[in-house]
């Protein structure tokens, strides 16, 4: 059981969209709730019953479990298994789904989220035509401490500050790479117009990239260690940056509307991996970062996409004008 954080109390709106239409507002359940949530890792039925008995004494065993159960039901807990002979529950509010590394030597829990893990899940029930609703993910095995006894990297921090900073840094390298695509795009392009609209993208990548470091060194101010704590994200295929292996095929040579495609790639595929894991994610701040950053995407692709058009149309405007001048010399 972690320390708590009283930045997560969630308000009494929430408490509402959770309740029966109709239904009656409880102190003990709301009281119940919000200690629950404060809470951060995974805490037993008798962890919660400890905590709510030094709130109010008054509150029975029974109806703690109770409530456990109902908020197991209304999405605001999760109920997980490590192998110890008892549940634990860990907090869904602001909190993503996630899978956990388990050492059985010490019985520490770490949590991650993998792309891949994801893309392999989403593959198996696809090939059974299997509606699946839900999975679960345990790697156990032995954590560094135990295995070697030197410390490890700083551990510890709220899931949602975590999974917020790999959000940002995920969309930083993608800022960065398509800063570097589209300044590399506008130097080799030869169509004014076309030059412009790349002078343009490059410009507003370079103005976003300078707001999420902003953003960035704001969310480290709340956490001095947050830097130096392990990853939570786990997205192979952004690591480097969405726009990387768009930026080494222009170093190739292309002509202008091959750089416009290539473009519409880049910004296709960037805007349906934001889309595609933001819309996945509970509320918290790392979906909000995804789904900002998936409309942006929308939005410069959009703009491709449109002068890829006008470039075709003018091209064949000349094409034709050429053949009409041959036409009349001869």
């Amino acid at each position: 059981m972690g320390a708590t954080s009283t930045d997560m109390e969630p308000t009494t709106a929430y408490l509402n969209t959770l309740r029966a239409a109709g239904g009656k507002r409880s102190g003990k359940r709301d009281l119940i709730v919000n200690v629950f949530l404060r809470q951060e890792g995974h805490l037993s039925a008798d962890d919660l019953v400890d905590l709510i008995k030094r709130e109010d004494q008054k509150i029975s065993r029974a109806t703690v479990y109770r409530t456990l159960q109902w908020m197991v039901d209304a999405g605001v807990a999760r109920k997980v298994d490590f192998g110890e002979g008892r549940f634990r529950f860990e907090h869904s509010y602001r909190h993503p789904r996630h899978f956990h590394l388990i050492c059985k030597s010490c019985n520490q829990s770490a949590e991650f989220l993998s792309s891949d893990i994801e893309a392999l899940i989403e593959e198996i029930a696809t090939a059974r035509s299997f509606s699946a609703r839900q999975s679960v993910v345990q790697i156990y095995g032995t954590c560094e401490r135990c295995r070697t006894g030197r410390q490890t990297s700083a551990e510890g921090g709220t899931t949602e500050l975590l999974f917020a900073r790999d959000a940002l840094r995920i969309a930083i390298a993608t800022e960065r790479s398509g800063f570097e695509f589209y300044t590399r795009a506008a130097k080799m392009t030869k169509d004014g117009r076309g030059r412009g609209v790349f002078r343009r993208l490059a410009a507003e990548e370079g103005e976003h990239l300078s707001k999420l470091e902003s953003r960035y060194r704001a969310l480290l101010a709340e956490d001095p260690q947050l830097e130096s704590r392990p990853t939570f994200l786990f997205f192979k295929g952004a690591a480097h940056g969405l726009f990387a292996a768009g930026a080494e095929q222009l170093a190739k040579g292309v002509n202008d509307r091959q750089a416009l495609m290539i473009g519409i790639r880049c910004e296709r595929g960037s805007h349906r991996f934001f889309k595609r894991y933001g819309e996945r994610f509970e509320d918290s701040e790392g979906k909000r970062i995804f789904l900002e950053f998936a409309d942006e995407e929308r939005a410069h692709l959009e703009l491709l996409i449109r002068e890829y058009r006008s470039l075709t149309s003018r091209q064949r405007g000349r094409r034709a004008a050429r053949g009409d001048r041959r036409l009349a010399r001869a």
